[in-house]
């Protein structure tokens, strides 16, 4: 059914994408004009902000207000959303003097909206609303109203909600951004809400806690034969061995690479001294730097292993990339 009506599909497809930026752009527009001082103010309000941000709407904004919520947790702002509909039967007792109650509705009619919000002001918290009709209910009760009215649906009915409740996650997101920027959330920040993941894992954990530790790091000495080598590198199971001088600091290593590349030349490996068939100089990190670090040394140097040292060259462990598989950090 879909494929023969595939040029209907795109169409529609195409012309929602353009409805709906074509309304951002009305929207980011009037950060020009009308709702320049507006955004100024609710973000001084967000910034002034004691307590915590309060996010409400239903149906589907209820949907975009809880994203939006959720974003200004995760960029340092303490955050949660609200039900009207429960607001109103016990749960507006979360919200305090000292918070900031933003409203989501299209219309500015929300009954159930409306039923809390001049409780919510009588409280002492400030109100910021994000209407499609400025000249409504809850646009008039706001501190600081933001326009986010579209000229239609994407919806072919001009019904579901769809252009207006990407303007509503698109303000919100204005929101948060201006707001972290105020408030100096940094990357490090970010980071720290967001311990779970790739993302937490790559950018907290360290090279000592992903590193093979010195005991399972195939290691021998460069007075050693290519034979050992070989025997030492097949029982630690790491693709490579590093190579220690007299002074037991690093001097280089072998991998399976240089091995078959000395195959390629002779067979006879008994006569080969081990520090002609050693990579002098590897690429080394230190203990202490980030996991992330580790991965973009990698990356850069396309390597698989990495030699893991103490300031002074002296050997603390090593590091693939199964290493980083296993610990979920790529």
């Amino acid at each position: 059914m879909i494929a023969k009506n595939r040029e209907r599909t795109l169409t529609l497809a195409r012309d929602t994408l353009t409805i709906e930026a074509a309304a951002l752009q009305t929207i980011r527009d009037r950060l020009e004009g009308v709702n320049a001082d507006a955004l100024i103010l609710a973000v001084e309000l967000l910034h002034g902000c004691k307590g915590r941000i309060v996010v409400s709407g239903i149906g589907k904004s209820g949907h975009i207000a809880r994203k939006i919520a959720a974003t200004f947790a995760s960029t340092g702002s303490p955050a949660f959303f609200v039900h009207p509909a429960e607001a109103s039967h016990g749960d507006l007792g979360m919200v305090t003097r000292d918070d900031v109650f933003v409203a989501l509705s299209n219309s500015g009619e929300t009954d159930e909206l409306l039923t809390i919000v001049p409780i919510v002001k009588r409280t002492g918290a400030k109100l910021i609303a994000l209407t499609g009709a400025p000249n409504s209910s809850l646009a008039k009760l706001a501190d600081a109203h933001l326009d986010t009215s579209v000229e239609k649906e994407a919806c072919p009915l001009n019904l579901a909600p769809t252009t207006s409740t990407t303007a509503a996650l698109a303000m919100g997101d204005a929101l948060a951004v201006a707001l972290l920027d105020a408030r100096g959330f940094e990357a490090a920040d970010f980071i720290r809400s967001h311990p779970g993941g790739r993302l937490g894992r790559k950018q907290l954990m360290n090279v000592s806690e992903v590193m093979r530790s010195l005991a399972d790091t195939p290691k021998i000495s460069i007075n050693a034969s290519l034979q050992d080598a070989l025997l030492e590198m097949t029982a630690k199971r790491m693709g490579m061995v590093v190579i220690l001088d007299d002074k037991e600091k690093v001097f280089g290593i072998l991998t399976d690479g240089d091995l078959r590349r000395l195959l390629e030349k002779t067979t006879n490996l008994g006569d080969i001294k081990l520090a002609s068939a050693t990579t002098a100089d590897p690429r080394t990190i230190l203990a202490e730097l980030l996991a992330e670090e580790a991965i973009e040394m990698m990356e850069k140097h396309r390597i698989n292993h990495l030699v893991v040292t103490d300031d002074k060259g002296h050997l603390l462990g090593a590091l693939n990339l199964h290493d980083l598989f296993a610990a979920k950090v790529i």
